[in-house]
């Protein structure tokens, strides 16, 4: 939940978001009508709201990922060619997504694994490349405790250039002048810690 707290702090009244499938979609149970933010889902929603406390999907609508969700007032419904119609016409002002791997170069890789089912890329390419921002919320480590912040991606890509912030349990990194920027740690995290974690070289610009 801390990560989607502090990926929740990235957005800002007015936005349409979408979020993608694990830690983003925690970010919705933590919005608020104040927060003014918009949630759009690619199956054809907008305008979602957090889990339903009780139910499913048969009294509830869905989201992308098959979690029930609740319908704020004033949402709207729609088919799923006019859901990508707003995605790729840059309509989306932010995607939240998790990763599998980050590199140097803001290339995201988040849809296929050694040893998993490939399942397709889905929704992810196209909201990677037409989201005015991505967000990528995801360990900083893999099961294995290898980083997942690397010199250059070397599992298929989702997005080339796209990663605008990445969020981790350590620290968050930003991609400034295009280069990859350690610029916040988070609580209990050293420097220390994220630079003997981290396989990708990085810039420091910690904010005070």
């Amino acid at each position: 939940m801390k990560l989607a707290r502090r990926a929740l702090a990235e957005l800002k009244p007015g936005d349409i978001v979408n979020l993608g499938v694990g830690i983003p979609t925690l970010v919705a149970d933590l919005i608020t009508p104040a927060h003014g933010i918009i949630l759009h889902t690619e199956n054809g929603m907008l305008g979602v709201g957090p889990a339903p406390e009780r139910g499913g999907a048969m009294e509830y609508p869905i989201n992308a990922s098959k979690i029930p969700v609740t319908a704020l007032p004033g949402s709207s419904y729609f088919d799923s060619a006019d859901s990508f119609a707003m995605i790729r016409g840059g309509h989306v002002d932010a995607a939240i997504m998790g990763g599998l791997q980050v590199d140097e170069q803001a290339n995201l890789a988040n849809w296929a694994a050694p040893g998993r089912p490939l399942l397709g890329v889905g929704g992810a390419m196209d909201l990677a490349s037409g989201a005015k921002r991505l967000i990528v919320t995801m360990t900083h480590a893999s099961r294995d405790g290898s980083s997942k912040i690397v010199p250059a991606c070397t599992l298929p890509l989702t997005a080339t250039g796209a990663v605008d912030v990445i969020i981790t349990e350590l620290a968050v990194f930003r991609f400034l002048n295009e280069r990859l920027t350690v610029t916040e740690l988070m609580d209990g995290a050293s420097l220390e810690d994220v630079q003997s974690r981290t396989a990708a070289k990085f810039d420091i610009a910690l904010e005070s």
